[in-house]
């Protein structure tokens, strides 16, 4: 019997022991803390800059094919379709644009340069900056009738009109024979002069448009007066 309570009293103390001996290693200590803090920044910094490797600044330049809320589809020069993603820090801008312009404004058929972040995985562009490209247009014709209050000429060329606003930047010059060209002024223009107007379309408005430079002939009669 006292053999049996002696056995009993060893394995009972001695399993004890083990017991706190394994819990003992089982608790993390500061060291482990910290070597696992470690490892998941080494791991995070690793994954971060795989994601850098996969983006990068690019720019590109395309005519609108579609447009939604979120995203701008484009052909670039070389008739490939361009993905461009749109958010809430994308800024977009028009020169012609005389109030706010965002991507509602953006109409198809339009030129847009897009500078943004390229992903090489997607092939996407996340947009940070989109303009939209005026391309000059011309307009050669005559003064069929003048608005001096408002600073804007009316044009006819052939059969159809239009009216050009000289603003405060618009660069006019006079051509004679006699001088050549000369800088000149809104107030010298003439109703019958033949005039070329260069500037940009009023996005709103197909019937006018923004002078950014008008010549326009004293001693030549419009062709196409009103």
């Amino acid at each position: 019997m006292i053999k049996f309570l002696l056995i009993s009293f060893f394995i009972f103390h001695f399993s004890f022991f083990i017991s706190v001996a394994k819990a003992a290693s089982l608790t993390p200590t500061p060291d482990d803390k910290a070597q696992a803090i470690r490892d998941q920044l080494i791991t995070n910094i690793a994954s971060r800059v795989a994601q850098l490797k996969l983006v990068e600044k690019r720019g590109i330049i395309g005519t609108v094919v579609n447009v939604t809320n979120t995203q701008i589809t484009i052909a670039d020069v070389q008739d490939n379709t361009r993905f461009i993603d749109v958010d809430e820090l994308t800024k977009f801008s028009n020169p012609a644009a005389k109030e706010i312009y965002g991507i509602s404004d953006i109409e198809k058929d339009a030129t847009i340069g897009v500078l943004g972040l390229y992903n090489k995985e997607s092939r996407r562009i996340l947009a940070r900056f989109v303009n939209t490209i005026t391309i000059p247009y011309i307009v050669h014709g005559g003064v069929s009738a003048i608005d001096s209050e408002n600073f804007a000429i009316t044009v006819t060329e052939k059969n159809k009109q239009i009216t050009a606003d000289v603003e405060t930047l618009t660069r006019t010059y006079a051509y004679t024979q006699k001088d050549g060209y000369s800088r000149s002024g809104f107030s010298k223009i003439k109703e019958n002069y033949s005039i070329i107007v260069v500037g940009v379309k009023d996005i709103k408005d197909n019937q006018r448009m923004t002078a950014t430079r008008v010549i326009f002939f004293p001693e030549i009669p419009a062709r196409f007066s009103k």
